[in-house]
């Protein structure tokens, strides 16, 4: 019969006396192998961190967790913040009002706000979100745009016809340059050159590094978003009332191609390795890739309603795009390209800046 502490003696005494022995050693045995299996998990549990941060330290050298997105919310005073890489809300920053153009330092130290309804620029600092100085401007104030070697901040003044040079190292205005009318967006370029679309004008008005006007080149109806290859060899201009692309050559200062791109694109910003452009059709809902080899629309995806600013993460592998009339983000994964998320941002969101590290 089965061993059963709940029955009665079942062996002669010498018999139970010789099992009560074995059994006392199975029990030893059994909580030495307790002990020892409790052991091992405690070994491994204490293994499993260290082998998650060597992963997360090779992840984060790819993709490092400070790199964050900043969406500039028109109607309100507040920048929102994101995580670009867990796709998700990192909170707020209290700026100006109605701030319209966000950019990021070369640096990725600090974010430019250009406040539509303070006529001021916030200088922001991603460690911390504190605002380190609020520069006043002219009347405004739609783009803040840092020079490529990040020392100095261009302001489109829209109100006002004229673009403020700022001095990221004194914080203050160091010069104000008169441009054509309804100054909208600028781009830099290596060598300190600055592209600045000018919405009344349909031109594109190029600034020295001093912020002297050098020249104004022709493009199409209400010039809006632009943009600059990596290598600063072509501007790309979004001509919201012609539905196309201008091209512009920065060695000649020419446009050398006109591309058609939807019924009312706005921002526009291009692929890290230079190859793709994309832009927001506000007219559509749609964001568009195009092949800039082939200067053709190889694709669009369909976002928020009225999208506005366009930003891509440096690895290339997200695009985000504000929604005005929706009051979100849009995150799109360009292969395919497919919308993998939209997120709340605050109310009408326009400009967008993403930390380049």
């Amino acid at each position: 019969m089965p061993f059963s502490r709940h029955s009665g003696p079942l062996r002669e005494a010498a018999g139970g006396a010789a099992e009560s022995v074995t059994v006392l050693r199975a029990r030893r045995l059994c909580r030495f192998r307790l002990a020892a299996g409790a052991l091992l998990v405690c070994l491994l549990a204490a293994a499993l961190p260290a082998a998650e941060s060597a992963a997360g330290r090779s992840s984060a050298s790819a993709y490092p967790m400070r790199i964050t997105a900043y969406v500039a919310n028109s109607g309100s005073r507040t920048v929102s913040l994101f995580d670009t890489r867990l796709e998700r809300p990192a909170g707020a920053a209290q700026v100006g009002a109605g701030p319209t153009g966000v950019s990021a330092a070369p640096d990725g130290t600090m974010v430019y706000v250009a406040n539509g309804r303070s006529d001021s620029v916030t200088f922001l600092a991603t460690d911390g979100r504190s605002v380190l100085a609020t520069v006043p401007v002219q009347k405004r104030p739609f783009a803040a745009v840092p020079t490529r070697d990040g020392k100095r901040v261009l302001v489109a003044n829209f109100g006002s016809d004229t673009v403020s040079v700022i001095s990221v190292g004194d914080r203050k205005v160091v010069a104000t340059t008169p441009v054509a009318r309804l100054p909208h967006s600028i781009a830099t370029i290596p060598g300190g050159l600055a592209y600045v679309t000018n919405n009344g004008a349909n031109r594109v008005t190029v600034l020295n590094a001093n912020g002297k006007q050098i020249t104004t080149i022709g493009v199409g109806d209400f010039p809006s978003g632009i943009s600059s290859s990596p290598n600063g060899e072509h501007v790309y201009v979004s001509n919201t009332g012609s539905g196309t692309i201008s091209v512009i050559d920065t060695d000649s200062n020419k446009v050398v191609a006109t591309i058609p791109a939807g019924r009312a694109p706005l921002g526009n910003a291009v692929s890290p390795d230079g190859s793709r452009l994309y832009v927001a059709d506000s007219a559509a809902d749609s964001l568009l890739v195009i092949d800039l080899s082939a200067r053709r629309v190889t694709g669009s995806v369909r976002v928020g309603v009225t999208p506005q600013g366009v930003a891509v993460t440096p690895d290339g592998q997200r695009v985000w795009v504000t929604n005005e009339a929706s009051s979100t983000v849009s995150v799109v994964q360009p292969a395919g390209p497919r919308l993998r998320k939209t997120l709340p941002t605050g109310p009408e969101p326009e400009g967008i800046a993403i930390t380049p590290r």
